[in-house]
């Protein structure tokens, strides 16, 4: 009864809204006015850029018309009676990102003071013709002021492709809406126990044998990413003004290279073989460091993820190893947390020397890594503990907090299939969309050290991806107006009447979305 009264009170509210003129746009702008005016949108109309180096945004507009729209633009830097200009503009707010678009009669103007800023005003032009239907060959889109930037410079979604493999097609897709919706980090997660995912020439067999297998079957075949598959996925998501973070696990979730190397294993417990590898080994840090050199080369932001996180879950034999017992006792090393921390800190310093910052889960808020080059990733909720840690050290952070921001766990009560986590609250878009860090009982310092927020979506239990579709969808539009508009903008009534427009775009897309409009009717797949 009370789903149904739920239910009801959103389409009431679908009802009014649609009486009322209100910006599409997700996420929601900073400042929006509307005028009388309306732009028609043709074959007519020109792309005009002032400057050489906006013209490769103006191509990107060029193309995405064409396939979302069917209009064939020209791209010119002189101007015309209809015409949409991009241009550099010194008014528009001094952050990264930011942009302001005018929409009036026979004219779209587009600006930033950078061109990410220049794209998100393109994206936010192409939301507001994907809402508006074309007729006889032209889009009337309504006139509008918007001058925007966003709250967090770092808005992340994370897809993990070692339980699961997803491939090229799917990703480019996912980066395509990540940046429609202007998301702009793309955290992949390449290796763990189940399978690793990226070529690396100097050791063929991490791909070759360690790609072999999946969460579901241990037998499937190799399933991985040659380097020119990265080189082709890294230049369009670049084209998008997203960065790529790849991620190479250590010194834990290590079991699928380990069948590949056995000898830099170090061993495991029963319940998780071969998870880790060897600290006590010099041979393993020059292994380790070869493979961070060579995801150096494909990945250019200079970030590489090592991970750090639940050692503690297969360590048991580091115990009884030789090699670490004498790395102990040479280095003075008390424990095994001391031994993670210390092959922890040699393997940042192999990413220091290379230009890369360090980037890690939340255990490594005890590690001695220096607090300028270091980025944690907050992900236990239940410990802000952690987090006080890293922001007391200096380490600049990124929250992706377990409850809300995983997107494996169930977000409608009617979800019966994923994690069974009965103390947290369900991972609902509503959730997602009031995820709030002034709420975590932390304090956090004058000089905020939070890059912004990052959801991940897991794969232990998402096989297909129809199952993906419908554990990120709509869920990523969500994280998107979280990461980008400033809490007191926020309206979750108001934001529904923009999301129910989005879901006419999943399903010409062929996303199988989750519709929370009718959540009786949309069938949870099971894998």
């Amino acid at each position: 009864m009370k789903r149904k009264i739920i239910v009801l009170v959103l389409c009431i509210a679908f009802f009014k809204g649609y009486t009322q003129e209100y910006c599409p746009i997700i996420p929601l702008p900073e400042k929006v006015e509307k005028n009388k005016e309306n732009f028609a949108l043709n074959r007519n109309t020109v792309i005009v850029f002032e400057d050489e180096q906006i013209k490769r945004i103006g191509d990107y507009l060029q193309s995405e018309l064409l396939r979302s729209a069917q209009i064939t633009l020209s791209v010119s830097n002189k101007k015309a009676a209809n015409e949409i200009v991009l241009l550099y503009n010194k008014t528009v707010p001094n952050v990264i990102g930011a942009y302001k678009l005018t929409i009036t009669k026979n004219k779209v103007t587009i600006s930033g003071r950078d061109n990410e800023g220049l794209f998100n005003g393109v994206i936010s032009f192409l939301q507001l013709v994907s809402s508006t239907k074309k007729v006889n060959n032209t889009v009337s889109i309504p006139g509008w002021q918007i001058t925007d930037q966003p709250q967090y410079n770092w808005r992340g979604l994370m897809l993990d492709e070692s339980r699961h493999f997803f491939g090229k097609k799917k990703v480019k897709q996912t980066l395509d809406w990540m940046a429609f919706y202007k998301l702009n980090r793309f955290h992949w997660h390449l290796t763990d126990q189940h399978g690793w995912r990226v070529e690396i020439k100097q050791y063929p067999k991490l791909a070759t044998v360690g790609g072999i297998g999946n969460y579901s079957n241990e037998n499937a075949p190799a399933s991985y990413y040659t380097q020119e598959d990265i080189k082709e996925i890294v230049s369009y998501a670049a084209e998008r003004f997203i960065q790529i973070i790849p991620e190479i696990d250590m010194p834990g979730h290590a079991s699928a290279a380990n069948r590949a190397y056995p000898e830099f294993s170090g061993g495991g417990s029963k319940q998780f073989p071969e998870f880790t590898f060897n600290p006590g080994k010099e041979s393993t840090y020059q292994y380790l460091t070869n493979i961070l050199r060579e995801t150096d080369v494909l990945f250019p932001w200079q970030m590489i993820h090592i991970g750090g996180d639940e050692v503690h879950y297969g360590n048991e034999k580091w115990n009884t190893d030789g090699d670490i017992k004498r790395l102990m006792e040479k280095e003075k090393l008390s424990d095994l947390k001391a031994v993670e921390n210390y092959f922890f800190k040699r393997m940042a310093d192999s990413l220091l020397v290379i230009g890369n910052k360090v980037l890690a889960w939340d255990e490594v808020a005890e590690s001695n890594l220096p607090k300028n080059e270091t980025i944690v990733f907050w992900w236990r909720h239940n410990k802000p503990e952690q987090l006080q840690k890293s922001l007391d050290k200096g380490f600049s952070v990124v929250l992706s907090p377990r409850s809300p921001m995983y997107f494996d766990y169930k977000q409608d009560s009617l979800q019966v299939h994923g994690p069974d986590w009965k103390k947290f609250s369900l991972n609902s878009t509503e959730n997602v969309y009031h995820f709030n860090p002034e709420k975590i009982p932390v304090v956090f310092p004058k000089n905020n050290l939070v890059l912004g927020i990052q959801a991940n979506v897991w794969t232990e239990r998402i096989v297909t991806e129809q199952r993906l579709d419908y554990m990120m969808y709509p869920r990523i539009a969500a994280l998107a107006e979280a990461a980008w508009t400033k809490n007191s903008n926020r309206n979750y009534q108001q934001f529904m009447l923009r999301l129910k427009d989005q879901f006419p775009l999943y399903k010409k897309s062929g996303l199988y979305y989750f519709d929370l409009t009718k959540p009786d009717l949309t069938g949870e797949p099971k894998e």
